[in-house]
């Protein structure tokens, strides 16, 4: 999908829990073996020591509505996304984060499409921009706590360690120091029983443990024979994704504004069998790719804007060049996100 005129992208932050988790005290403390640890190649994982995931959202909220530097009434839109609990059973998340954030006039809008929700916000905000000349700028947040007992943060999940923050975009239809260029979607529903396995639908969450057990349905799935068929689908997903956004913009993969590609903050084993070899196949040319999440973990939904707001942060993005966004979700969807700099 290819946004014409482009939205400005005013403002992108992350707000992680200053207290964190090291891998060494983990192993030492038997929460994760020596040898996961080192496959997975997390070095830290941030730990909320109370605010829940919409509350991260907020307060990643007001950070990026303060260098966006609008009235948080100006916002016309908010959209929330998450992946796991978000400290209430029956409710909507996004209408806490708009009325917390001062966006009391907004739409608020509830994503739940696994890790991939962030970049599926950003897309969805983009569109209701290019769709609705009455919308001047949108919020898209997200928010996820991974707290005991009802998530392993280490150990609860093949190849992924989960770590707990937030993250806010301000979208603009005018005014920033970024353009959103294009947004391209693969999907792959054949793959949805990964997170699904051979367990019977329940009457109610963790029906089948106080721990949310991943482990179990991907045995499942990797019992059934389908982990070669998961490498190839996902391979083909990112290369899907990312070849589709660069059409979408007009730019091909050895084009010299391209600068770099942010990765999915999965665990090592993960990406080098997943997710590399296919970014390897695209010939980005120049193109540094980046895996931010040894000191992070995975951020739940919110992956890509954390990847933005690490480059955004460090002026690393330099003006006239272009970044390229990739996030994965369960399900699968993959999604590529293509920045430019002004």
């Amino acid at each position: 999908m290819r946004f014409d005129p482009p939205p400005r992208i005013a403002a992108v932050v992350d707000w992680l829990p200053p207290t964190t988790d090291t891998a060494a005290a983990a192993v030492a403390g038997g929460r994760v073996t020596a040898e996961n640890a080192a496959k997975d190649g997390y070095l830290e994982l941030p730990v909320s020591d109370g605010p829940s995931g919409p509350e991260m959202a907020v307060l990643a909220a007001a950070k990026a509505i303060g260098e966006a530097g609008c009235p948080p009434e100006s916002i016309g839109l908010v959209v929330h996304a998450w992946i796991y609990h978000q400290g209430h059973d029956f409710w909507s998340p996004a209408h806490y984060v708009a009325q917390h954030a001062g966006a009391v006039r907004a739409v608020p809008l509830g994503v739940q499409q696994m890790c991939n929700g962030g970049a599926t916000a950003v897309e969805l905000a983009a569109v209701r921009l290019a769709a609705d000349p009455a919308l001047e700028r949108a919020l898209v947040t997200t928010g996820d706590r991974f707290a005991a007992p009802g998530f392993d943060r280490w150990q609860g999940d093949y190849g992924v360690a989960y770590g707990d923050g937030a993250t806010a975009l301000v979208l603009d239809r005018e005014r920033g120091p970024y353009r959103l260029l294009a947004a391209h979607t693969a999907a792959a529903p054949d793959l949805e029983s990964m997170h699904r396995g051979h367990d019977a639908f329940s009457a109610a969450p963790r029906a089948n443990g106080e721990t949310l057990d991943i482990r179990r349905t991907k045995k499942a799935f990797l019992g059934d024979g389908l982990g070669p068929h998961f490498a190839a689908t996902a391979g083909e997903g990112v290369a899907r994704a990312v070849r589709g956004a660069l059409a979408d913009a007009g730019l091909g993969p050895d084009d010299p504004r391209l600068s770099h590609l942010l990765l999915p903050r999965l665990g090592r084993t993960v990406l080098e069998t997943a997710y590399l070899p296919a970014v390897d196949r695209l010939g980005l040319t120049g193109v540094e790719v980046l895996d931010l999440g040894t000191r992070t973990g995975h951020l739940g939904a919110g992956d890509a804007a954390a990847g933005l707001a690490h480059l955004h942060a460090r002026g690393l993005l330099e003006p006239g060049r272009i970044a390229v966004l990739l996030s994965a979700g369960a399900g699968f969807t993959w999604t590529a996100l293509l920045v430019a700099a002004e």
